[in-house]
């Protein structure tokens, strides 16, 4: 189905054309947007007078004088020193929602990006044989969300998760493993078992082994050599080695998977490449920027020097690709992550969800790769940097003992609150035991979505579960709740069924209903270009909202309505139920049936 032209689109192309007419010189941009007291208002007659010396509102008359009206403005008004106020025809938003409407693939109209490209996002970074905890969050969350919104525009998007999975503390996992070789044994899965158990007897496992090797490391000089010969012996490649390491990775996988299908995001092994994807490419990486001299050696170490950053002693601070004794850190991985997704991937965006206190990192990391030519103006890397999770407190959220709360324990307490919540009105609804168990799961791991991608991800935002679950106020069950009672609607609808009547006056709540629906396809290109999914959040709450006034204001099933306006209802609240169905799912969010 060809895509729909928004409301907002054809209004400003017909004051364009107006303001062509009457400026042929100048750049007709109408300046339009939402308003109170009318449908629209176009404000950018001022600029153009000014910069044309013409009279604004004498300006405004003429561009009123050629507009064309009747099929879609219904009346348009010179307001003050020179705005336009827009009204738009009922048919116009009746029929341009039909045309949403009869889109059967799920889109609603909304057209594809014109320029598509290929964006890499990394995104949701665990590390290997350490357990997830409430820092991970926001990555993975942000991450899945954007992912959804970029391929929903026609981007082809690559996922990279770049996990943790190499470095100094391997060779003392190795080493403690290779001298205490039943550590990591453990009973196979038993049929039947899950993935949440196995992933939970497999982190349990690690984490048992990390914390031993750790206290022998620190308490044995000896063991602490062996370990760091054991770090050069896995760098080398050594077989043996090797293939323990795997085992690590291999253990820590099925803990991740677990995690990110509580989370219920799908996180596919092709795109988990770690640290050690990059391993084979470190020392070319180095040649490159060394040869072109955008790495200098400074005391035996590889940098690049920056004269805008300075530490606290107000000398430069360098991004030290490799140090002083041979070994590699972060940054000659990162770049050589960019150099793999540009020339391998065929990048034209790079988007990294990272947490904001590496922001400095990247900002080093982007600029090398910038001074390079990996990164230019065809190529664009871009930090996503969140704000950090804080309890009721305003601190960061640790728990009772003062530790890092575990992702895992987070999510299974969200899901627990949010089922006694929908235990409580089950059977009002007469929901069964599964249809409980199901939407329990729904509204927790969808408030806990909703929480992190209603607030700004710069922003810092307070973990409240109590106010996450709760039926009033921007939370995700406010929104799964309104998209429940239109699907109740639609079944006791009876005989009844939407259609759209052009022909028919709309309400003042219908109208609201209708301008609001309209926005979906231009909020999603904004989100999409902006990398800002709190706005799709923002949206979906105001078309909640609306829908709430349309109720007060607008009975669906009523025996006093004629049946056209009864259908012409049932078409609203339908097409509204749609958007809020592709808008959650966009962010990740399941919306049942019945709540």
């Amino acid at each position: 189905m060809a895509p729909v032209t928004s409301l907002t689109a054809s209004v400003h192309q017909r004051l364009a054309t107006a303001l062509t007419a009457a400026l042929p010189e100048a750049d007709a941009d109408p300046l339009l947007r939402r308003s109170d007291r009318a449908d629209f208002q176009a404000n950018g007659i001022l600029a153009l007078a000014k910069k044309a010396k013409a009279n604004p509102r004498e300006l405004a008359t003429q561009v009123v004088a050629a507009v064309e009206s009747g099929d879609v403005i219904k009346d348009i008004e010179v307001s003050g020193p020179g705005f336009l106020n827009i009204t738009i025809t009922d048919r116009a938003i009746t029929q341009n929602l039909a045309e949403r409407y009869a889109d059967t693939d799920g889109r609603l109209g909304v057209p594809y990006a014109t320029h598509p490209g290929t964006t890499v996002i990394d995104y949701a970074q665990p590390n290997v044989a350490k357990e997830m905890h409430v820092g991970h969050l926001r990555s993975a969350v942000i991450g899945d969300a954007l992912v959804q919104i970029l391929e929903f525009t026609g981007e082809n998007v690559v996922r990279r998760h770049h996990i943790g999975d190499w470095g100094t503390q391997f060779g003392m996992l190795i080493q403690y493993l290779d001298e205490h070789p039943h550590e990591l044994d453990h009973k196979q899965s038993e049929e039947g078992e899950d993935l949440q158990q196995s992933g939970e007897q497999a982190m349990s496992n690690l984490d048992r082994l990390y914390k031993a090797a750790r206290k022998l490391f620190d308490a044995d000089e000896d063991f602490k050599t062996r370990a760091r010969r054991r770090v050069v012996d896995l760098q080398a490649g050594d077989p043996h080695t090797l293939a323990t390491w795997q085992k690590f990775v291999d253990e820590s996988k099925i803990y991740f998977f677990s995690v990110f299908e509580k989370l219920d995001m799908e996180v596919r092994d092709p795109d988990i490449v770690g640290e050690s994807g990059y391993n084979d490419m470190l020392d070319e990486t180095c040649r490159l920027l060394e040869e072109s001299g955008v790495a200098v050696r400074s005391e035996g170490a590889l940098c690049v020097f920056f004269d805008d950053i300075k530490g606290p002693d107000g000398n430069p601070v360098p991004l030290i690709v490799r140090k002083s004794d041979g070994g590699y850190g972060y940054a000659a991985t990162d770049l050589s992550a960019i150099r793999d997704r540009v020339f391998n991937l065929k990048a034209t965006s790079l988007l990294y969800v990272v947490d904001a206190r590496q922001s400095l990192h990247f900002r080093m990391v982007f600029e090398t790769a910038r001074r390079a030519g990996w990164l230019n103006d065809d190529v664009k890397a871009f930090q996503l940097a969140f704000g950090t999770v804080l309890g009721k407190d305003g601190k960061p959220f640790k728990t009772r003992e003062g530790e890092t709360v575990k992702l895992q324990d987070l999510l299974d307490e969200a899901v627990e609150r949010a089922t006694t919540v929908v235990r409580e009105k089950a059977e009002k609804v007469g929901l069964s035991d599964q249809e409980i168990v199901e939407n329990g799961q729904y509204v927790g791991i969808g408030a806990v979505k909703y929480a992190d991608l209603s607030t700004s991800a710069v922003r810092d935002y307070k973990f409240d579960l109590d106010q996450m679950v709760s039926l009033n106020g921007d939370t995700s069950v406010y929104l799964q709740y309104a998209y429940a009672r239109i699907q109740s609607i639609l079944r006791k609808a009876g005989e009844a069924r939407p259609a759209a009547h052009p022909e028919l006056e709309l309400a003042p709540a219908e109208r609201a209903l209708g301008l609001h629906l309209d926005q979906f396809g231009e909020t999603i290109a904004e989100v999409a270009t902006e990398y800002e999914p709190h706005k799709l959040a923002a949206y979906l709450f105001k078309l909640a909202t609306v829908l709430t006034s349309f109720y007060d204001q607008c009975q669906v099933l009523s025996a006093d309505n004629a049946p056209e306006v009864v259908e012409n209802r049932l078409f609203l609240v339908d097409l509204t139920a749609r958007t809020l169905h592709q808008g959650m799912a966009l962010l990740g969010i399941r919306t049942p049936e019945r709540l």
